[in-house]
């Protein structure tokens, strides 16, 4: 069978394999009727030219295709895709379009000021035209020169596409042609209810190769014959700018959340910079097949992962020369990046990566494989390690320096050792590793084993107050940064990089700190460029020959700072009143009378209607204290077993806190914890005890040390 097909312009012959692609049990069909699912049917029969235009959307509706007096998004994408003629719409509609003289297509909007959400159907048809422009810039009454958030300037989107509640639609857009760009529009509620396995994801935006079919199951061709230039290949530097994925343009949670924000399946070179990405079931951004040279740049990720893949960012796949950069990364469900078995390096730099793990205790940064860098980044609040560096697969010379930590409940940095097989271990860390003895660590551990710096003493005294000498041993020839330390119990946190220094030949270092404060304590990480960084060092304490010995400056405590991710711009923020009392004197306690519990049916994880209105006076109460976080602990009753009840539990807490989230509590003031029935509340086994231990109990905390009064409000009797 010979086959010729007319694309882009290109004649293409000798597919005869192509219809092998399609595989039915173990047997690879070749019936021509296959066709159809891969090749989109304008280019299939014959597409005679690629025409320019700009197609204005001036109507909200969605459905067929139909000649009538407004010219939809669905109709505009099969215009710029060449399956729709202009002759086959009507003279209204025909108004919209004008053909370009040079340049690329571009999809503008013109909706009516107050019908400007569209509400999809159906899928809409997949992008086809390279170089097409879709700008919700265009739109009357987008303001590009405001924000409502002072963090990340990125403006609020006036054109909403999201899917019609009666509907299921799985993705917003599909992109599978080089050159496209996609700006300034909201898409969210894009989703499956259905479960499958080995299929593409539902993602506000998808950017894939062309041989996929339009639904399920994602096709990746057999290493067959074909020709070398068959449009098989994955679309090159698309750019995803200014939009908001996963959130509504009130900024708001959807009803209906988007599995996925931005899913990069499979393409070269993306780009994907100043979105605002919440609220997404999944990560934010994910990869698949491939993503090389992808850039991730000055994005705001708050509030992902709220009930599948936790993680605001995960990298899969072939991911080389790509860069995670100067984004704000902040209150998602588990790691702020997290990559998976990847293949090739990236750059992690630049980010503020604050209030992350808030369901799975997780690492703020979570590294596979090998050569990645994780740089000048500001890591905070997170319910789990800094950055761990994985030892299955083996993963070295990744390089983690000049980052600043705080409030972190596991190391700065923790390289895992391959015997410790737990899932904790792995994503959260397993804590200080021994000194190397063996060769053998050099395989067993990540970044090679390398050895943690040591310091010779315990404490440093200075004679003169304001310079101290400092020695130790590490690695020998590797550079040695010291750190200042927050925190007085264990090993504390890297909080700030002082001083560099590197280790002779045979692993000594020393150096003459200035300027000191008395009672600091400093900590070290070696840096070898054939093996990695290391594990914090145990930290050291300095002070001076006079100074009685005590636990140091209460200054580089564990204060706590408000964990918020975002803040309005200064101007909108209205002047403070000045407090009555001097800044210096602390506030009185204030007391509150707030419950602690919410209470739920037998087997049950829904909100109740009794539960609701508790819920609704704790979100009232933490809304007029901002300066309130709470750990929401999910219980059950002794029922079931133990591995049951901690799902339930760990549902239970889920329930409670996107119900907050939906009564406008940021999502970085909470996290989960799941007990299951391990912390029974009564340990008797009536109905009454049953009911007490169905809870998920709040604990609560003030950085003023507001006092909280416990009243229970809401049994659930079976």
């Amino acid at each position: 069978m010979k086959i010729f097909i007319r694309f882009n312009n290109r004649n293409i012959t000798d597919i005869s394999n192509l219809f092998g692609w399609m595989k039915k049990g173990k047997i690879y069909i070749g019936t021509g009727l296959l066709l159809s699912l891969l090749i989109p049917q304008h280019l299939a029969v014959g597409q005679t030219g690629n025409l320019a235009l700009k197609v204005v959307v001036n109507s909200n509706q969605d459905g067929e295709i139909q000649a009538d007096q407004g010219l939809t998004l669905r109709e505009a994408i099969a215009l710029v895709n060449g399956s729709l003629k202009p002759e086959q719409l009507s003279d209204a509609e025909k108004a919209q379009i004008q053909v370009l003289p040079n340049g690329n297509s571009r999809i503008e909007f013109n909706l009516p000021p107050q019908q400007t959400t569209i509400a999809l159907k159906a899928l809409l048809p997949p992008l086809y035209a390279a170089g097409l422009i879709i700008d919700g810039t265009t739109q009357p009454g987008y303001d590009a020169k405001t924000s409502p958030t002072s963090e990340i300037s990125i403006p609020k989107p006036v054109v909403s596409i999201t899917s019609e509640p009666n509907a299921e639609v799985f993705r917003g857009l599909t992109v599978l042609a080089d050159n496209i760009t996609i700006r300034g529009l909201s898409l969210y509620g894009f989703t499956v209810n259905h479960k499958v396995t080995e299929s593409t994801p539902p993602a506000d935006i998808f950017i894939a190769h062309t041989y996929i079919p339009p639904h399920t199951i994602a096709v990746k061709p057999p290493a067959i014959d074909y020709p070398d230039n068959f449009p098989n290949r994955p679309p090159e530097n698309v750019v995803i700018e200014n939009n908001w994925l996963g959130i509504t343009p009130d900024e708001q949670m959807p009803v209906t959340p988007s599995a996925f924000g931005v899913a990069v399946f499979n393409a070269v070179s993306t780009t994907i910079r100043r979105n605002r990405i919440s609220y997404h079931d999944g990560s934010g951004i994910i990869t698949g097949i491939q993503a090389p040279g992808m850039q991730v740049l000055d994005n705001i990720l708050v509030a992902n992962g709220l009930a599948g893949i936790p993680d605001a960012i995960r990298l899969e796949g072939k991911i080389d020369k790509s860069a995670i950069r100067a984004n704000l990364i902040c209150g998602n469900d588990g790691s702020g990046i997290f990559l998976f078995k990847p293949e090739g390096a990236t750059n992690i730099t630049e980010n503020q990566i604050k209030s992350n793990g808030r369901r799975f205790r997780r690492a703020a940064v979570y590294l596979m494989g090998n050569d990645h860098q994780v740089r000048n980044n500001q890591i905070t609040y997170q319910a789990g390690a800094g950055v761990v560096v994985t030892s299955y697969p083996q993963s070295d010379r990744n390089l983690i320096q000049d980052n600043l930590f705080s409030a972190l409940e596991g190391l700065s940095i923790d390289l895992i050792a391959q015997h410790n097989t737990g899932v904790q271990d792995y994503q959260n860390g397993d804590g200080p590793n021994p000194q190397r003895n063996s060769p053998n660590r050099r395989k067993d551990t990540a970044n090679a084993g390398i050895n943690t710096p040591q310091f010779l003493s315990p404490e440093f005294l200075s004679t003169n107050k304001t310079t101290v000498g400092v020695d130790g041993i590490a690695e020998p020839n590797a550079q040695i940064d010291i750190y200042r330390v927050s925190g007085y119990a264990g090993y504390g946190v890297l909080d700030q990089p002082v001083a560099t220094t590197k280790a002779d030949g045979k692993g000594r270092f020393s150096l003459n700190l200035e300027n000191f404060t008395e009672g600091e304590r400093i900590s070290a990480i070696a840096t070898h460029p054939q093996y990695g960084t290391s594990e914090p060092a145990y930290p050291a304490l300095l002070r001076s020959l006079n100074q009685t010995r005590g636990r140091g400056d209460a200054v580089r405590g564990e204060k706590l700072d408000s964990p918020q991710c975002l803040t309005p711009p200064v101007a909108q923020i209205p002047p403070e009143t000045p407090p009555e009392t001097p800044p210096e004197i602390p506030p009185p306690p204030i007391r509150l009378s707030i419950p602690n519990n919410v209470h739920f049916a037998l087997d049950k994880d829904n909100i109740s209607p009794d539960s609701a209105k508790v819920l609704d006076r704790i979100a009232q109460v933490l809304t007029e204290n901002p300066s309130i976080i709470v750990e929401l602990q999910g219980h059950t009753d002794i029922r079931a077993s133990d591995a049951y009840n901690l799902d339930l539990a760990a549902r239970r807490a889920k329930s409670v806190r996107n119900y907050l989230i939906r009564r406008g509590i940021a999502p970085e003031r909470m996290t989960i914890r799941s007990f299951g029935e391990r912390q029974l509340r009564t340990a008797g086994t009536t109905r009454l005890d049953h009911a007490r231990n169905r809870r998920v109990e709040l604990i609560y905390q003030d950085i003023r040390g507001i006092e909280v009064i416990v009243q229970e409000e809401d049994l659930q009797l079976e």
